[in-house]
């Protein structure tokens, strides 16, 4: 994600958001009254000739405004969009007033200007503009022909594949089976290719195809090899993806990794919990009278949770009193876990029941 204007005094940030991860944090910092502005493209109908077209009318691309009323990300689809009123543009195409959804696009400026940007959003910006080109890790899963890829990305989780190869079993006699072995291993190394700045590479499964993969990359592709590590799991697919990461792997591998951090802060609060010493408080009135005490020596926040001004408040407080925050993805089991308390929980200094 790249800042191309930013003028805080008048509430204005002009952002390019360039990976699904930078979609996913905008989707956070866009917030209900927000005025958000970009070009869109309506189809107009033509007034310009003797009579109305018989058609749908014509395209045009516009600079447009509205003021921001609900805001929904897709994190299948990668598509994220802010719908509202129209508070600017050309009101020959389009009426002020009138509800228009802007699809915010990689690669392409969006203005947002808000009221107030608090401490924590300008922080989160920050954050994505480091890390938006890293992929912490990617997960493959490999069972007999089959692989399945986890994108370990800011946000969770983001699935690639299957890639299916043409490989008989081991009981069959087929004199090309180690060539077909050859090219299903050459399309998975293809596929990592198409990612960048991957920091590690767990390649896992049940069986024994996923070490004679990583014997491939280690025999022809070294450099890939040094940054794998192999891994059993009971299942493949997307079953063994999610069984990597509730082994903490991926937190081992890059302590920086988001998603890795949160679910290991979540199954930390979990244990003090289990333990029933008093040294966590979760929901939201527990929580915030533990902040106000001076209490709170980590914070765990949900994001779709942030957006209520007076989380954002005990927040500050936390940081100001030397306390942690992290806001937890809802994208992931941690964040769902988080939801089931109430979508807010502290792990305290001291008990203070």
């Amino acid at each position: 994600m790249r800042i191309t204007y930013q003028d805080t005094k008048k509430g204005v940030i002009d952002l390019v958001p360039e990976t699904l991860d930078d979609l996913w944090h905008i989707s956070h910092i866009i917030e209900v009254g927000d005025i958000v502005s970009s070009k869109t493209t309506r189809r107009i109908q033509d007034t310009t000739g003797d009579k109305l077209r018989s058609d749908r009318g014509i395209k045009k691309t516009f600079f447009i405004g509205i003021e921001v009323e609900s805001v929904s990300f897709h994190l299948f689809t990668g598509k994220l969009r802010a719908t509202g009123s129209i508070v600017m543009g050309p009101e020959d195409f389009v009426p002020l007033g009138s509800h228009h959804t802007i699809e915010v696009k990689l690669n392409h400026p969006i203005k947002i200007k808000k009221d107030h940007w608090s401490k924590y959003i300008l922080n989160r910006i920050k954050q994505s503009i480091e890390a938006s080109k890293k992929l912490s890790a990617i997960i493959i899963s490999i069972e007999d022909d089959t692989a399945d890829f986890g994108l370990v990305r800011q946000f969770g989780i983001e699935y690639y594949g299957p890639i299916i190869g043409n490989i008989s079993g081991k009981r069959v006699i087929d004199k090309n089976r180690g060539k077909n072995l050859d090219d299903f291993y050459k399309r998975i190394y293809d596929s990592l290719l198409k990612f960048d700045n991957i920091q590690n590479i767990i390649i896992s499964g049940p069986g024994f195809t996923k070490n004679s993969f990583y014997d491939f990359l280690e025999n022809k592709y070294p450099d890939l090899a040094k940054i794998s590590i192999v891994e059993n799991t009971g299942s493949g697919g997307r079953v063994g993806i999610h069984e990597i990461l509730k082994k903490g792997l991926v937190e081992k591998l890059n302590s920086e990794n988001r998603v890795a951090k949160e679910i290991a802060a979540i199954n930390s609060l979990l244990e003090e919990i289990a333990k029933s010493r008093g040294n966590v408080a979760y929901g939201k009135r527990e929580t915030i009278d533990a902040v106000n005490a001076g209490a709170v020596k980590d914070l765990l926040v949900l994001d779709k949770f942030v957006r209520i001004e007076e989380l954002e408040r005990v927040m500050e407080l936390v940081e100001n009193m030397g306390g942690n925050v992290m806001v937890v993805s809802s994208e992931h089991d941690g964040g769902k876990q988080l939801e089931s308390l109430g979508g807010i929980a502290a792990l305290l200094r001291y008990p203070i029941k």
